[in-house]
């Protein structure tokens, strides 16, 4: 029993296995299609697209069903995104498989990864056991992905909103515009710029010659400025080339963080530098015991980021690089090795011997470090060191804790101290407290190692200035940096046995000044005291008191020289430090505002002084320098609250900076949570307003300008400021705040209404005062109503002088602040945009009207598109008028567009009603319609939305058909009758053409998935504008006739539209004009012409399909109007009529036949022979001359692609036959210019003149030059007749002496329903290229058709063949018969020109089939051998306009065996006869392999056959009298044969004089055959005289 499932009304199911349906009422399902279930029984289900299907194969999901009924469709209550997926999956499976048919197997494979992903994805989400942040993750992901293949696969784009697509009749066509192709506007607020990373990965160090552990230092170096930018990263290895650490194997890697797009446009280097640690000389193992390490420089190693940053950019895995290590020649040059590497210095390092060295792996990673390891897991897995750049990246963000100290041990000098060489200086150094302790792990030689206590330089062999240039990192904890200091040690490092390291001297720096500064990022010189190996530095005290450096000594000049350590005068160590920190600074007048209790009396001094403190230093201490200020504001507030309010200001503007913007949000949150200032809003509210007030009056108005850019935290500081009093008092004095801020407007209105014309510094004041404005409306809310703010915005946007008033610049700035307000909170409140709309649409309508700044405009009017309703548009007025007066479109076209649509799609039919009443006169009404219908006709054809935005252009044109629907009665109404206007008629025709036609509306090409959608949403578009078009139509009344023959042509093109009921309603458009024209004209001729002549010219643009041939004829099937046939054959000219819509159906089969070859990949041959069909067409039946001569230019072109000059020649000679000698002038007409009907006929000649030379055909271009000498000599024009007769003079001589190819010609018939019409069941015959076969003919016909099926036998085909629905080639060779026998039988005319007239001029073919009559004979077949010769008569001559052409009919006959033997002997004799001349005429000459090959064949054939045969067989007795009525044929024969003899004789002689002395064994035996010839056919004359003469007897 079938129950009923209605009730579970929200029910979807989805299939999880196909169900082909193979059973009863079975209904084919796929995998992942949603069913609606109607009834179940038993384990079937029956479902309302008609059939059953298995229960098991479905998996039940809650749905809910929309558009119940007929088109009823079931919606899953799912995540949109999972829906989306699982259809476009569904989508792409199909596209998929198509790509591997199409051999795109690079995009298959690619998709077919991204499909698994989203399978994945999908799956993941489905699971329901992700977080918020990982759902929101995943979504991002698919919809990447999504997005990505179906750009890839030209799909549409789907606009989306927060991951989920969105349905464009729930949001504005401004908002959806904006999803993609909405440009930046009303300057966005600063973004925070996208850091990149660079992940350095060491794989390998394979060049294993040093035996010793190495150092490896990786860093990045900037070439430009000659400094390193980044940490290093440090790689230990050992003497084998592995990692030191057992546990780092594969993971000695590095990300470089924080390089900005600055830096990634430097001149950027990955440095490498390898330290041994070992011997002091490698290769010496004497210098030094073998138990002393030294660390040493060994080599270096660059890669330049510009070479591989594209690479890396495009890839999103490691791509690996081979750096090559450099060893330096002289250690002095070590600090600068990388410098010479990179300029190519290369005396000055050594290349190493092989192309090895560090093999490491780059991959570059974009976002902030968060997103970077959600995004990158596995690199964060294998323990990568963070390797951060020297300095503070580009945005400091909140939070950024930081104290690192970095130190460059630059250069020393030293005194030689006595010895004869210089010395091995090793500087080891120490952090240590102000207690003497060193700090253990405070130095970091790189990332990626452990950090140490003791810091040991590299040692350079033998040099006393050492220049190490060596970068050390100090993470000195925070609480141990004051009272810190560094102590250097120098040790001369001796290469005796022992190995010693001595110490001589120390030099040492504290880490921070007694002011509370820390060092300075500068090099400093650094003193360098005198000590001795026994020295002990346990009392830290004894040289702390010393003068560290040169600013040292002279704080304290009076140093008594009895102390311990003196210093060396001679001796200086230079070091360079940079700190960075976010809590040390090295700023005092930073440190003196902190500390300003101090000193009260120098306030004012430190407040002033604050501006020079760089920003940096400000924001590490934002929240501490904030409340100092305010305190200082509470402590004095006459006193110093002018000054207070300047250093506010200018941290304000400092938080502006894309630098420092990420620390807007730390300033919200002190003014939220810790700013206590309940008093600071009287004195910030009394300097602002003062500032304002003194606007006028100041010629210098930068501090007024940056008070007017602080405005929006200025406004924020003194609402909290109310707020804290309020809760402080209960809110006393509420009256007097809002008194002084009604001042404070009031001083607002009063700037922004000064005249500025005059004054460039008030300008500028003005314009930062309106860019800042809109951002104080959200603090203002916060203490007043909707309505109050909204009125105090009003009086200050209607306080702006009108666009006329004020200059360029400031209108732009006007419009800017207008569009921030239209984008504010404040906006989105109904009550408050009753308030701001009229007098924000009064200062727009102030621009369109006088077309300034159309841009923004454009944009403010579409963010308020965003939100309000149709309700609230009659405060635009004329608003659309203006609007559509902004065209042409230009390159802001996107936002006119979806503000000008989103406009009209509010609209409704009173509001259109409203705006037409509007107009005062016709003429108004004329130019908008005008202006709209422009406007509409370029949103079609200019490419203002991307091509795979379909959704965008759907919409448009949705709102297109609408709105003309609205229009055309105000069209109709107003231009008809008395008043018809043919440009606005001929506008809205144009534009109905064109909105028809448009490929997004082409429902034929899509999907039928999305197809259905389209359909369900829209209709087909098209259907009703062209209702709505014939509608128009039918109301022009007598004014048809002004659109015939004009509209002709486009309305022919909307009946190509491959659908079947617009070609139904347009069809009776063309009876309509054929009979006005008839009444009018008596004819309908400039119908019939315009018909033709569109119709050629839009099927040959590739337009039209199967359907389109019959069209005209046919009775319609569908729709309300009878076809064009049956309405003709109601009229009084029905005869006229037919008889054109016969021919033009039957162009219609060959214009489609060869638009088909022209828009496909066929071949040469096809289109010649189709546009040869159409030719004759035109030319025949039509008789159109224009469109003949057109196609025989066509056909011409065609010609000489394919390098067929001498069918070239014939099809241009087409159109010289149509010219005369006459001077008749002709227009200009293709690419020929306006000339005389004589000088076209002219240049025609000499044209096809040459192109007969081209092809080797002299004997055509002959006559030609006849003819042209002739004009010539008429003329008397002797120069040019001179060189006609010098080129005829030449034809001649090419004749006599250049080589040419006899063709070979092959019948070809093409059988079967399945070729196009004009090879359909035909034969023809072909002229073959130069050296083709028939083997070659054959593989290249079935190249052209690679469909056919080759025919085996030359048998006529049955009817099952010619209607059957396939392609059937038969190929076989056949053999010119030529047309001028009398040249071929002169024997005075030389082969060379008897060759010519054998195989062109040629109409007839012959085909001979052998077959034996009666039984066979056995002992001789020539006896029974008949001949079936068919003979084939072309329509033209070869060679002709085509290469081949059709079978005109055929002549068959029987040929006897003695006919047959006649013929063979005779052509056989010609044939000698043609070679022996050539080479007695030495036209053949050298080798004589061909005579000797020739005279070979016949002489043995009729040795051992031929001849011999043909004795037997034809002058036996018994056969002569049986055939008494041969007996004229048979001596025929024996005088064939005897003149054959005659032949081989000469040949012979010629042969003997020509051979080789190596050939003459074959010329004896050659000579010895012949002889048995003669005495045979000696022998056979005989008796064939004796049977005649008993016969007689």
């Amino acid at each position: 029993r079938w129950i009923s499932s209605k009730k579970k009304k929200k029910n979807g199911k989805k299939m999880v296995c196909s169900f082909r349906g193979s059973v009863s009422h079975g209904l084919t399902l796929e995998l992942g299609e949603t069913v609606q279930i109607l009834e179940k029984c038993e384990g079937k289900s029956f479902s309302r697209s008609i059939g059953i299907f298995p229960v098991g194969y479905i998996h039940l999901k809650k749905a809910v069903v929309t558009n119940r009924g007929q088109y009823e469709t079931v919606i899953p209550l799912e995540d949109p995104i999972i829906t989306e997926v699982t259809s476009t999956l569904q989508e792409w499976s199909v596209l998929w498989k198509q790509l591997y048919v199409k051999h795109k197997v690079d995009l298959f494979y690619k998709l077919r990864h991204v499909m698994n992903e989203l399978i994945d994805l999908r799956r993941q989400l489905l699971s329901g056991h992700l977080t918020q942040d990982q759902v929101r993750e995943v979504k991002r992901h698919i919809t990447v992905r999504l997005d990505w293949g179906n750009e890839h696969l030209g799909l549409d784009l789907v606009p989306r909103k927060e991951f989920e697509m969105v349905d464009a009749d729930q949001i504005s066509v401004s908002d959806l515009y904006k999803m993609d192709g909405g440009k930046q506007r009303h300057g966005d607020s600063c973004r925070m710029p996208v850091p990149h990373h660079l992940f350095v990965n060491l794989k390998s160090f394979t060049y294993n010659t040093i035996g010793e552990d190495t150092d490896i230092f990786f860093s990045l170096y900037d070439l430009r400025e000659g400094k390193q930018i980044s940490e290093k990263f440090m790689v230990r290895l050992n003497k084998n080339g592995g990692p030191k650490n057992p546990e780092k194997v594969d993971r000695l890697c590095a990300l470089f963080t924080d390089l900005s797009n600055k830096d990634m446009k430097r001149d950027l280097y990955i440095v490498s530098q390898v330290i041994r640690t070992g011997r002091m000389l490698l290769n010496d193992s004497k210098k030094g015991p073998p138990h002393v390490q030294y660390r040493r420089p060994y080599g270096c190693a660059v890669l330049a980021m510009s070479d591989v940053l594209q690479t890396i950019s495009e890839l999103k895995e490691e791509k690996d690089f081979v750096l090559k290590v450099y060893t330096c020649n002289n250690e002095n040059e070590w600090y600068q090795i990388h410098e010479n590497i990179i300029r190519k210095s290369s005396t000055k390092y050594t290349a190493p011997s092989t192309n090895y060295g560090l093999i490491i792996s780059l991959q570059l990673l974009r976002g902030d470090m968060e997103q970077v390891r959600r995004e990158n897991p596995m690199i964060f897995n294998r323990g990568v060191a963070i390797t951060r750049k020297l300095g503070f990246p580009d945005v400091i963000m909140p939070g950024d804790i930081r104290n690192d100290l970095y130190l460059m041990l630059e250069r020393g000098d030293f005194e030689r101290g006595g010895k004869s060489v210089q010395k091995n200086i090793e500087v080891t150094m120490y952090v240590l407290y102000a207690d003497g302790e060193i700090l253990k792990e405070c130095i970091s030689l790189g990332s990626g190692e452990h950090n140490i206590s003791e810091y040991r330089s590299f040692v350079l062999y033998h040099n006393n200035s050492p220049r190490w240039s060596e970068v050390i990192k100090l993470p000195i904890p925070i609480d141990r940096f004051r009272g810190s200091h560094l102590r250097f040690e120098f040790r001369h490092c001796s290469t005796k046995d022992k190995g010693e390291k001595k110490l001589f001297g120390f030099a040492f720096t504290p880490l921070m000044r007694e002011d509370g500064t820390t060092l300075s990022d500068e090099s400093h010189e650094l003193y360098v005291y005198k000590c001795d190996e026994n020295t002990t530095f346990s009392n830290h005290a004894l040289y702390l008191g010393l003068p560290c450096c040169k600013d040292d000594f002279n704080g304290c000049p009076n140093i008594p020289s009895s102390l311990i350590f003196q210093r060396s005068t001679k001796e200086t160590l230079w070091i360079s430090t940079q700190l960075s920190s976010t809590k040390l600074t090295q700023n005092v007048d930073l440190l003196a505002l902190l500390k300003w209790k101090a000193h009260p009396e120098r306030v004012m001094d430190i407040l002033g002084r604050l501006r020079h403190v760089c920003g940096e230093e400000i924001v590490k201490f934002l929240q501490d320098i904030l409340d100092t200020l305010f305190s200082i504001l509470d402590d004095n507030t006459d006193k110093y609250g002018p000054l207070v309010f300047q250093s506010l200001v200018f941290i304000i503007n400092l938080l502006r900076d894309s630098k420092f913007y990420h620390f807007r949000p730390v300033m919200d949150t002190y003014i939220q949570k810790h700013f206590a200032g309940a008093l600071a809003y009287k004195e910030l509210i009394r300097c602002l307003k003062w500032y304002m007030d003194r606007s006028a009056e100041v010629v210098r108005q930068d501090h007024i300008q940056e008070a007017m850019r602080a405005l929006e935290y200025l406004f924020k500081f003194i609402v909290q400021s109310r707020i804290l009093y309020s809760r402080a008092t209960c809110g006393m004095e509420e009256d007097q705040f809002r008194a002084s801020i009604q001042e404070l407007f009031q001083s607002i209105r009063f700037v922004l209404s000064l005249d500025s014309r005059s004054s460039e510094t008030l300008i500028f004041t003005q314009a930062a005062l309106l860019n800042s404005f809109p951002a104080i409306f959200d603090e203002l809310l916060q203490m007043f109503t909707v309505q109050e703010v909204a009125e105090f915005v009003r009086g200050t946007l209607g306080s702006m002088p009108s666009t006329v008033h004020i200059g360029q610049s400031m209108d732009v700035v006007k419009l800017q602040s207008i569009a921030r307000t239209v984008d504010s909170r404040l906006f989105s409140f109904p009550e408050s945009r009753r308030i701001l709309l009229p007098v924000v649409l009064h200062h727009i309508h102030l621009h369109l009207r006088q077309q300034k700044e159309l841009l923004i405009c454009s944009g403010i009017l579409s963010s308020i598109f965003s939100i309000i309703k149709s309700s609230s548009l009659v405060h635009f007025g004329q608003c659309t008028d203006w609007l559509t007066r902004t065209c042409p479109l230009s390159d802001w076209q996107g936002e006119y567009v979806s503000c000008l649509l989103s406009l009209l799609r509010q609209m409704s039919e009173i509001h259109f009603q409203h705006l037409l009443d509007n107009f005062q006169s016709k003429e108004e009404l004329k130019e908008f319609l005008l202006k709209i219908f422009c406007v509409f006709r370029n949103l079609m054809k200019l490419s203002i939305f991307p091509r795979d935005w379909n959704v965008m252009r759907l919409l448009t044109s949705n709102i297109i058909v609408s709105t003309t629907q609205y229009l055309s009665p105000a069209l109709h109404k107003s231009f008809t009758d008395a008043d018809f206007d043919f440009k606005v008629w001929n506008s809205y025709f144009s534009l109905a053409v064109l909105f028809i036609n448009q490929p997004s509306l082409q429902l034929e090409t899509l999907t039928p998935a999305k197809r259905k959608k389209v359909f369900d949403k829209y209709g087909d578009m098209r259907v009703m504008m062209a209702y709505e078009l014939f509608s128009m139509w039918q109301n022009l009344g007598e004014n048809k006739i002004h659109f015939i023959p004009g509209m002709i042509g486009p309305f022919l093109g909307v009946t190509l539209v491959p659908q079947i009921e617009v070609r139904n309603i347009m069809i009776p458009i063309f009876h309509d004009m054929m009979d006005w024209e008839q009444r009018k004209n008596g004819n309908f001729k400039q119908v019939e012409a315009e018909l033709i002549d569109k119709l050629d010219s839009l099927v040959s643009e590739g337009k039209g399909d199967e359907n389109y041939r019959e069209l005209f004829s046919l009775t319609q099937l569908f729709g309300p109007y009878p076809s064009l046939l049956e309405k003709i054959e109601q009229e009084t000219w029905r005869e006229t009529g037919v008889s054109f819509v016969t021919s033009v159906t039957r162009l219609m089969e060959r214009l489609l036949d060869y638009r088909d070859c022209m828009k496909g990949d066929e071949t040469e041959n096809k289109k010649i022979g189709c546009t040869v069909n159409l030719l004759n067409f035109y030319k025949s039946e039509i008789n159109k001359e224009e469109m003949y001569i057109r196609y025989i230019h066509k056909l011409c072109d065609m010609h000489l692609q394919a390098e067929n000059y001498t069918e070239a020649a014939f099809t241009l000679l087409l159109y010289w036959e149509l010219l005369h000698w006459e001077e008749r002038p002709l227009r200009e007409f293709l690419h020929y210019p306006a000339q005389s009907e004589w000088h076209r006929k002219e240049g025609l000649c000499r044209k096809v003149i040459h192109y007969f030379n081209k092809g080797k055909c002299w004997e055509y271009g002959i006559p030609l030059c006849r003819e042209l000498a002739f004009q010539y000599e008429s003329l008397y024009d002797y120069q040019s007749l001179s060189w006609i007769r010098k080129m005829e003079a030449a034809y001649y001589d090419n004749i006599m002496e250049q080589q040419r190819l006899e063709p070979e010609f092959f019948r070809v018939g093409f059988y079967g329903r399945k070729f196009p019409f004009f090879l359909r069941n035909k034969e023809f015959v072909c002229r073959g290229h130069d050296y083709e076969r028939l083997e070659a003919f054959q593989q290249r016909m079935l190249g052209e058709f690679p469909q056919a099926i080759a025919m085996q036998h030359p048998n006529q085909p049955d009817e099952g063949i010619l209607q059957g629905d396939a392609q059937y080639l038969q190929i076989y060779a056949v053999n010119p018969v030529p047309e001028n026998i009398d040249v071929l039988q002169m024997d005075r005319v030389p082969d060379r020109i008897k060759s010519f007239y054998r195989v062109n001029n040629v109409r007839r073919f012959r085909y001979d089939r052998p077959f034996h009559k009666g039984s066979k004979d056995k002992d001789n077949e020539f006896k029974s051998l008949w001949i079936e010769r068919t003979t084939l008569i072309l329509t033209h001559p070869l060679p002709g306009i085509s290469r081949w052409f059709e079978v005109d009919k055929r002549e068959l006959i029987e040929v006897s065996p003695l006919e047959n033997a006649i013929y063979v002997v005779e052509n056989k004799n010609q044939e000698l006869r043609t070679l022996i001349s050539q080479y007695q005429h030495k036209q053949l000459h050298g080798n004589i392999n061909l005579l000797s090959m020739c005279l070979n064949g016949v002489i043995d054939a009729a040795v051992n056959g031929g001849i011999a045969r043909y004795q037997e067989a034809f002058f036996d007795k018994e056969y002569i009298s049986s055939h008494p009525e041969d007996t004229e044929k048979i001596t025929q024969l024996k005088d064939l044969m005897q003149e054959q003899v005659h032949i081989l004789g000469m040949g012979l002689a010629v042969h003997e004089k020509l051979v080789h002395p190596e050939m003459r064994p074959l010329h004896k035996k050659l000579i010895d055959h012949l002889n048995i010839i003669l005495r045979d056919i000696y022998n056979f004359e005989n008796k064939l005289k004796q049977t005649c003469t008993l016969k007689h007897v």
